[in-house]
C-alpha cells in the first residue's frame, strides 16, 4: 500500500492493481488515476508512487486521468468570478434641486395647458347657452304662435259651425237648430256640438219644443229615430237639467196609448211603448222620437243622431 497526502486529496494505491490509483477529494468522492512515471508525476506536483510497475499506463488509466484535469478545469472556469462594474456616483444636493426645478417647471407647464383647455370649454359653454336660451325664445314664440293658431282655428270652427247651423237648420227666435245624422254618445254628441259653437238642444217651451218635433218629422220622415236632446239626470235620479245646468220645467215624456172609451182596461202597458222614464239608474238621457216628438229615456252611451243648438 502507497498512502500520500497532496493539498487536502488523498492518493492510495490499491493492492494488486499497481497501474491505478484511487484518488479521494474533500467531498469523498473516489477517483481511479493511472500511475505516471516519476519525471512526469514530479513536474504534475504528484506524490511518487509505483510508477515502475507500469511506467506508461495503459490507454484507459490515460483517459481516466484526462477526464479528471477536464473536469477540474471546468469546476475552476465556474468558480471564476466576473468583476463587478463600479457603481454609479451619488447625486449631488445640486443635481437634486436642478431635477424638482425641472418636474416643477413641467407642471407649469402642464398646469397652463389645463386652464388654456378650460377657458376654451367655458367659451363653449358660454355659447352653447347662450344657442340654448335662443332656442328656447324661439320655441316659446312657435308654441305661442300655435297656440294662437289653434285658438283662430277653434273660434273660425265654432262661427262656421254656427253659420251653417243657421242657414241649413231651423231658425228660432234667436236660436238655430241643426241635426246631425252621425251616430255618437250622448258626451260625444255635445263635445262635438260644442266644438261648432253650439251644444244638444234645449227647448226651453213648448213653443220650441213644437217647432223642433215639426223639424225632425220633416227631415226624418218616413222614418222614426230618436235623436239626443241636451237633458239628463245624471247628477241626481230624477233631478232632470239642461246641459248648462238649469232645471228642466216641461217634459214631453211618451205615454202609452190609452183604450179606446167603451172598451175594457188594457191588462198591462204594451212592451215596446211604455211609459217613459222607466230605465232608472240605467238610462240617464234623453232623447226625443221624431215622429211624435216624445221623450225617451235611454243609456248614454247608446250611439244615436243628435240635433245641436246654435245661438243667432
Amino acid at each position: 500500500w502507497i498512502q500520500t497526502r497532496n493539498s487536502g486529496a488523498e492518493l492510495t494505491a490499491v493492492k494488486g492493481r499497481p497501474e491505478r490509483v484511487e484518488r479521494q477529494n474533500a467531498a469523498g468522492l473516489a477517483l481511479t488515476i493511472p500511475l505516471l512515471p516519476q519525471h512526469l508525476q514530479e513536474a504534475l506536483g504528484l506524490p511518487a508512487g509505483r510508477g515502475d510497475e507500469n511506467p506508461e499506463g495503459t490507454p484507459e488509466d490515460k483517459e481516466t486521468w484526462w477526464t479528471e484535469e477536464d473536469g477540474q478545469g471546468e469546476e475552476e472556469e465556474e468558480t471564476t468570478v466576473t468583476p463587478s462594474s463600479s457603481p454609479s456616483p451619488s447625486p449631488t444636493p445640486e443635481d437634486t434641486v436642478t431635477y424638482i426645478l425641472g418636474r416643477l417647471a413641467g407642471l407649469d407647464a402642464g398646469l397652463h395647458q389645463l386652464h388654456v383647455r378650460l377657458h376654451a370649454l367655458d367659451t363653449r359653454v358660454v355659447e352653447l347657452t347662450r344657442g340654448l336660451r335662443q332656442l328656447r325664445e324661439v320655441a316659446s314664440d312657435t308654441r305661442d304662435a300655435v297656440q294662437a293658431l289653434q285658438e283662430a282655428q277653434s273660434r273660425a270652427e265654432r262661427e262656421h259651425g254656427r253659420l251653417e247651423g243657421c242657414l241649413k237648420g231651423l231658425r228660432l227666435g234667436h236660436k238655430c237648430f241643426l241635426l246631425s245624422r252621425d251616430f255618437e254618445a250622448q258626451a260625444a254628441a255635445q263635445a262635438r256640438c260644442v266644438a261648432r259653437g253650439g251644444s244638444l238642444a234645449q227647448p226651453a217651451d213648448r213653443q220650441q219644443m213644437e217647432a223642433l218635433t215639426r223639424y225632425l218629422r220633416s227631415a226624418l220622415a218616413p222614418y222614426n229615430w230618436p235623436v239626443w236632446l241636451g237633458v239628463h239626470d245624471r247628477r241626481s235620479e230624477g233631478l232632470y237639467l239642461f246641459e248648462n245646468g238649469q232645471r228642466v220645467s216641461f217634459f214631453a215624456w211618451h205615454r202609452a196609448p190609452r183604450p179606446e172609451p167603451g172598451a175594457g182596461p188594457s191588462p198591462a202597458p204594451h212592451p215596446l211603448s211604455p211609459n217613459q222614464p222607466n230605465g232608472g239608474t240605467l238610462e240617464n238621457c234623453v232623447a226625443q222620437a221624431s215622429d211624435d216628438g216624445s221623450w225617451w229615456d235611454h243609456d248614454c252611451e247608446r250611439r244615436l243622431y243628435y240635433v245641436c243648438e246654435y245661438p243667432f
